[in-house]
């Protein structure tokens, strides 16, 4: 049992947790050389090719979709805290969505123009007017948008493939030697290759940008329907559901696979891609069900891992911005300059290290207090004010504890809600 007053660990903190390796793998990779993410191209060793493949197959685009997910669920969470503190809505998040468009800046033009926050930021505001749809209008308009997505890259890629020959990789070697180099130069060269690459990255995200709002919603629709609350401890609704949505997930990640990393040609990618926007969000499911499940094996005995996943989730933007200034250090001129340089498996290894580190400490910070850095400005952007400093320690999770008792605070008991925390019933 929690004691009272003492905040709770949530389902959707520890599946933030969760999610946050996953994009450091995807993002490792990328940073690491243009083919790491595929492999390392035909010439790699066999192993950094079956690395890439599974990677490409069971975690690429994923994780992304789990995030944006509760991004979504947050924001209906953010909402309600809003209005429980008696405070308008519009203005916090109108200032929360500016602070994070202008983090997202930064770190795209110092650390990784792939960057997602700016784009979060925009379609944050897309989906503030969009709150007021029903459940089942919001999943309409979410599986709307990865149609008509999915049909766009099908067409394009069934194209490619009709009207384009097979380039060899050889044909890139140029142009990849080119960019490693600025990446391996100084400070100002890694600079001048971040904005160089920004204009790419921006039109990335405006093509994906359907698929991420599509997860919007979709969160959106489940905080409103209280999917957290409802079925997060219904052990037989998580196990089914995670069953029934595992063979299209894994099906769909195959098909990307083959074609993004072989043995089909480069022609094919698009046609991988238009699979994996329809079959994502059904992978991410069953490991976000599988995942709860596997956490509530031993009934109300809480695993440990069920808070430092927790933790991790709660200071979930400190370790993504924390991620990226590694990754910016270790592969580019800020650093060693090893861009280019390690195999997919040795990239897959520093990932798993880096996340127990991050793991380690998050769940030293969150004993200690309530916000990371990042949050911590956030927060502060967001409420117009510096936050309350409250100590903040792990507790047990959510579906096991009793509700804390409710505080006279009407800003503290928002604040115990306002970041993916479920709020008590």
């Amino acid at each position: 049992m929690s004691r009272a007053g003492a905040p709770r660990v949530g389902e959707l903190d520890v599946l933030r947790g969760f999610a946050l390796f996953g994009i450091l793998v995807v993002n490792a990779l990328i940073v690491a050389g243009p083919s790491t993410v595929f492999g390392g191209g035909p010439w790699a060793p066999a192993t950094d090719r079956v690395a890439g493949w599974l990677v490409t197959a069971l975690v690429t685009a994923k994780f992304y979709v789990l995030f944006s997910f509760l991004f979504g669920y947050s924001f209906v969470l953010q909402a309600r805290a809003a209005r429980r503190a008696g405070a308008a809505f519009a203005p916090r998040h109108l200032r929360r969505t500016a602070g994070l468009f202008a983090l997202g800046a930064l770190h795209a033009v110092l650390l990784y123009p792939g960057d997602v926050l700016t784009t979060y930021a925009v379609l944050a505001l897309v989906l503030y007017g969009l709150r007021g749809l029903t459940v089942r209008a919001a999943l309409r308009l979410a599986a709307t948008l990865l149609l008509l997505l999915s049909a766009l890259l099908l067409g394009y890629g069934l194209l490619t493939v009709a009207l384009t020959e097979p380039v060899a990789a050889t044909a890139y070697a140029p142009r990849a030697a080119e960019r490693a180099a600025a990446y391996r130069g100084d400070a100002a060269s890694v600079l001048g290759t971040h904005l160089r690459d920004l204009p790419a990255a921006l039109g990335t995200d405006l093509l994906y940008a359907p698929a991420m709002l599509a997860a919007f919603l979709g969160g959106l629709a489940a905080a409103k329907c209280r999917l957290a609350e409802r079925r997060g401890r219904d052990r037989a609704w998580l196990r089914r559901t995670a069953l029934r949505t595992l063979p299209l997930g894994l099906g769909g990640g195959a098909v990307a696979a083959c074609c993004a990393s072989g043995p089909l040609d480069g022609r094919w990618f698009l046609v991988g891609q238009a699979v994996s926007v329809l079959t994502a969000p059904a992978l991410a499911t069953s490991y976000a069900c599988g995942l709860l499940l596997l956490l509530r094996r031993a009934g109300d005995r809480v695993p440990a891992a069920a808070g430092v996943l927790a933790a991790a989730g709660r200071l979930a933007l400190s370790h993504y911005l924390t991620q990226s200034l590694v990754l910016a250090w270790v592969f580019s001129g800020y650093g060693p300059g090893l861009h280019d340089r390690v195999g997919t498996v040795t990239v897959l290894a520093g990932c798993v290290l880096l996340y127990a580190v991050q793991l380690a400490l998050g769940a030293w910070l969150a004993a200690r207090t309530r916000y990371g850095p990042a949050e911590y400005l956030l927060r502060a952007v967001t409420r117009g004010r510096r936050p309350r400093a409250v100590p903040r320690g792990v507790t047990t999770p959510a579906w096991t504890a009793a509700p804390p008792a409710a505080p006279a605070d009407p800003e503290q008991r928002a604040d115990r809600t306002g970041d993916g925390v479920r709020p008590a019933p």
